[in-house]
Order: structure tokens, then sequence, then C-alpha cells
């Protein structure tokens, strides 16, 4: 069989073990990490086509996580729409959202631009914080409907299908990067990435692409919020607009591999079972255990390899042969 005919055999037998898993493994927590780790390797994929392709440093990525998650749920709240139409609707007006932010902000160039993503996140979750019709500091609820339903996009008795839900979200961003980066798209991203005056000088509209990458981010990153809103049942602009939450984003597709199609699945991979151990372990938050071990890995990696874990795995590939 040929290298590529084994990849694909792989991945083939890789998606089957995560078909079954919830299937043999019916306990609430289990599925709960793995859960929590197809959102966050979803959420951290969407950066990385701004971020990683584009080179476009992005930590306000919160923003349209929130979008997502309080656009379903207001809607579903006072105008009693599906959550699927909510969270399509989240999608949208966070596109528009990157459109209005990116225009301004792209004007700026490297740390510049993700000082400017910061300050951004921060005037809207003050805004949110005091807008009452949307929950204020308060937040919302989401409405409780019963019986489970897939129409109701609500699952009481299980997180079965919680589960297959987050799993075809984190698949249609790897196929949508994955597409992006055999495309015209990703081969100017990666120019603009490496040098955007080069990219100019040849003929890319340098502006237009870097505000297409920014809405394919925050369409995906909207979903993301949406599903958690669905979830969680519970949303506030300190859990889905949060600085913090941007930056955890950005650290799983670091330690995994920025520019890479699988780098971000492998940083969620290693982190968010991390999280989850320092906080059963500790207690609460983990006592922000979690936080200095990211931070020591981060430090290791950038160090040892800035290309992260994928880099990594390919540089010792090529020792092998």
């Amino acid at each position: 069989m040929t290298p590529r005919g084994l990849r694909w055999a792989g991945a083939a037998a890789a998606l089957a073990v995560l078909v079954i898993f919830p299937q043999v493994v019916t306990k609430p927590f289990p599925r709960h990490v793995m859960i929590t780790i197809f959102l966050y390797a979803m959420l951290a994929q969407a950066w990385n086509l701004l971020a990683g392709y584009c080179g476009q440093i992005s930590l306000g990525h919160a923003v349209f996580f929130g979008t997502g998650a309080y656009t379903s749920t207001l809607l579903a709240k006072h105008a009693g729409l599906s959550p699927w139409g909510g969270m399509l609707a989240g999608a949208v007006l966070a596109v528009l959202l990157s459109q209005c932010i990116g225009y301004p902000v792209f004007r700026l160039r490297g740390h510049y631009f993700a000082i400017a993503t910061i300050a951004v996140g921060e005037i809207i979750g003050t805004l949110m914080i005091n807008w009452d019709w949307a929950g204020g500091a308060r937040g919302l609820f989401v409405p409780i409907k019963r019986p489970d339903s897939w129409i109701n996009f609500q699952f009481h008795e299980s997180k079965q299908n919680y589960y297959y839900i987050s799993l075809a979200l984190l698949l249609l961003a790897l196929w949508v990067t994955r597409r992006v980066e055999r495309s015209r798209l990703g081969y100017y991203l990666r120019a603009i990435r490496e040098d955007q005056d080069a990219a100019a000088s040849l003929g890319i509209p340098v502006a237009a692409y870097k505000q297409r990458a920014m809405a394919l981010s925050a369409g995906l990153t909207a979903l993301g919020g949406s599903f958690y809103a669905q979830y969680i049942f519970f949303i506030d602009p300190d859990s889905v607009f949060p600085t913090a939450l941007s930056i955890l984003i950005c650290l799983v597709a670091v330690l995994g591999g920025v520019g890479t199609l699988w780098g971000p699945l492998v940083g969620a991979a290693i982190l968010i079972p991390l999280g989850e151990w320092t906080r059963i372990s500790f207690g609460g938050t983990g006592k922000a255990v979690d936080l200095l071990v990211y931070g020591a890995l981060i430090m290791l990696v950038s160090v040892i390899q800035p290309g992260g874990i994928m880099a990594l795995a390919q540089r010792g590939r090529r020792r092998t042969g």
C-alpha cells in the first residue's frame, strides 16, 4: 500500500474508533471530555485559518464565539426559533461582524493587530455586560424543552448526541481547512503570511483575502459558540466573551502546530484532558495549575520546535527516514 493509502486507512480507522467510542464508553465524564476536545479543536482550527495560514494573530476570537452563543439563545428565547436556525443566524451575524471589525484592524500589522483584536473583544464584552435585554451581567438560560429531540437540539438523558454533533462540527472545520489548503485561497493566504508586501506586489488583493480568511474563521467559531450554549444551557459575558477564552484557543493551536491541518486537534487532545485533570485533582478551576502547565509546555515547544508538536513529529520522521 502506498504512503497515501496508509494515511487514509489510518484516518478511516481513527474515525471509526471515534464513532464507536460513545457506544462503548457510556459514563458521562469521558464523553464530556471528548466533547470538549472536539469543541476546542474546532475553535482552534477556525483560529488557525486566520492566524496559521494568513499570519494574522487574533486574540479576540471570543467575540465570534459569544456572537454565536448569544444569537442562537436570544432567538430561541424571544422568537422561538429552532437552535439550528439560531446557529446559522449566529454564523451569518459573526461573518458580518468580522467584516466590520476587519476593515479597520487589518490596517494594522503584527503586535498592533493583536492588541487591536484584544481591545475589540473587551469593548464588545463590556457592551454585553451592560445590555439588559440580552441578560446583562446576569446572563441567560437557554429555554428548556422536553422531550429530547434533534429539532430542539436538547438531549437531557445522555451526552451521546452532543458527542456526535461536536464531532461533526470538528469534521466540518477540518474539511473547510483542507479545502482552503488546496485552493487558490490557501496559496494566497500563505503568501500573505510570508510577506504581504511581496504578495501585494504580485497582484494579490491582500486586504480582500484577509477579510475572507476572517469571515471563514468567524463563521466556524460562531458555530462552536452556538453549540456551547445548547450544551451548557447557560451563557453570560464572562463565559463566552473573555479574553482568556481567546488565549486558550490560541494556545491549543500553537501547541499542536499553527498552519497545519492536524495541529489544533493534537493541541486540544493534550491541553483539554490536562485542564480537566487539574480541575478534578485540585478542585474548582484547578488553582490555575493547568495554566502553569500550559505555559511550561508552550515554552518547551517554542524552544525545541516553534512550529509546535506537528513540526516536531515531522522532524523526527525525517530523521528516521
